[in-house]
C-alpha cells in the first residue's frame, strides 16, 4: 500500500465519519454528565463503532445477506431512528423522562446508539469499508492498512470527544442549550437524507 492510497483512505473515512462535526453533537447528546462519564461514553463509543466497521470491512455484504439486510434498507433504518434521537434534542424529551423517574434517575447512554452507530459506524462509513477493503480483495496487507487508517479516524473522533468539556466551558449552559437545538434540526435533516438515499438506491426515483 502507497502513501498516496493511505492519504486516500484517510480522507474518504474522515470526511464520511467527520470527527469534527460530530464533537459538538456528543456535547449535545451527554448534557450534564461528569467529565467521568462522558470519558467512559466517549471510549465505549469508539470502541463499539470500531468492531462494528471491522466485521464490516472483514465481511462486508455477506454479513448483511446473511441476515437478509441490504445496504439501503439499512440507511433507512438508520435513519428513522437517528430521526427519533433528533425529535428529542429538539424538544428536550430527556429532560421530561429524567423528571419523571423521581429523585434518582439514569442519565441515557448514547455510546452505542446513537454515537457508535449511526453517527460514527453509519451507512456512509460502512459502504466506505466494504468498498476499500474491497479493492485488495485477498490481499490482507491492503485490508489490514485500510483497518489501520480507520481504527486511526475514530481515535481521532474520540479525543475529539474527550476534549468536549473544554467546549462546554466556553460555551456555558445557555451556548449548549443553543446548539443542541440548531444540532437536533441538522441531525433531523441527516436523518432524512439517510431515508431519501436508501429510498433511491430502492430505484423510488427519490432525489438525494
Amino acid at each position: 500500500m502507497t502513501s498516496s492510497e493511505i492519504i486516500s483512505i484517510f480522507v474518504t473515512l474522515f470526511v464520511i465519519i467527520d470527527p469534527i462535526g460530530l464533537s459538538p453533537l456528543f456535547l449535545a447528546l451527554t448534557p450534564e454528565a461528569t467529565a467521568a462519564l462522558r470519558r467512559a461514553i466517549a471510549i465505549r463509543a469508539g470502541l463499539i463503532a470500531a468492531v462494528v466497521l471491522t466485521l464490516f470491512g472483514l465481511f462486508g455484504e455477506a454479513l448483511l445477506g446473511f441476515v437478509g439486510i441490504s445496504m439501503s434498507a439499512f440507511r433507512i433504518a438508520g435513519g428513522l431512528l437517528l430521526f427519533l434521537t433528533a425529535i428529542d434534542m429538539l424538544f428536550e424529551r430527556r429532560t421530561e423522562r429524567r423528571e419523571r423517574q423521581g429523585e434518582h434517575p439514569e442519565f441515557p447512554d448514547p455510546s452505542v446508539f446513537p454515537l457508535a452507530t449511526p453517527l460514527i459506524a453509519g451507512p456512509g462509513a460502512i459502504a466506505s469499508m466494504i468498498l476499500l477493503t474491497g479493492r485488495y480483495g485477498d490481499s490482507w496487507t491492503g485490508v489490514l492498512g485500510v483497518h489501520a487508517v480507520m481504527l486511526a479516524v475514530v481515535g481521532i473522533c474520540v479525543f475529539l470527544f474527550l476534549m468536549s468539556s473544554v467546549l462546554e466551558r466556553l460555551l456555558h449552559r445557555t451556548g449548549v442549550l443553543v446548539i443542541t437545538r440548531l444540532l437536533g434540526m441538522l441531525l433531523a435533516a441527516l436523518s432524512v437524507q439517510f431515508v431519501l438515499d436508501g429510498l433511491a438506491e430502492f430505484g423510488l426515483g427519490v432525489a438525494s
